[in-house]
């Protein structure tokens, strides 16, 4: 419940409860803290066991700490009956990108031998910058939402 709470915070809460409540009265306040703790505790348990009784036997074993999204989607992940490890095991990705890369030096090697004639200064380099259309006279600019 206090796990980030330090050392140094937990000795300036101390030194606050008894400058607060006095060191006379410090253990009754301790002891309805840990009483009121105690009842919401309870609380708390009695109305998991009313929702479970209230849902019947199909939802026997469900636990409320499924519904916290990353119990729920880790709990998904590991089940067997999905095939996931599977499909994991079945994809390689080493080989995947070995075979991308193939096709992209093979690419390269057949476009830079066939516009080596027609690239001359280009160096067999595909020039992918963005050309802009040159609009004919009698046509209007595109419109620019984000401009107006």
């Amino acid at each position: 419940m206090f796990n980030d709470i330090g050392p140094l915070e937990l000795v300036t809460l101390i030194v606050l409860a008894v400058l607060v409540f006095g060191p006379d009265k410090l253990p009754k306040v301790i002891q309805d803290v840990t009483r009121t703790i105690r009842k919401i505790r309870e609380f708390s348990e009695s109305a998991k066991n009313d929702i479970r009784e209230e849902l019947g036997p199909e939802f026997k074993d469900f636990e409320f700490e499924d519904l916290n999204p990353k119990t729920f989607i880790r709990k998904q992940l590991d089940n067997e009956d999905l095939g996931l490890k599977e499909i994991r095991n079945g994809f390689d990705l080493k080989k995947e990108m070995a075979e991308v890369t193939d096709a992209v030096h093979s690419r390269e090697s057949d476009t830079s031998a066939s516009s080596a004639g027609a690239a001359g200064s280009s160096g067999g380099r595909i020039d992918m910058t963005k050309k802009p259309e040159t609009p004919d006279p009698g046509d209007r600019p595109p419109f620019d939402a984000d401009a107006t």
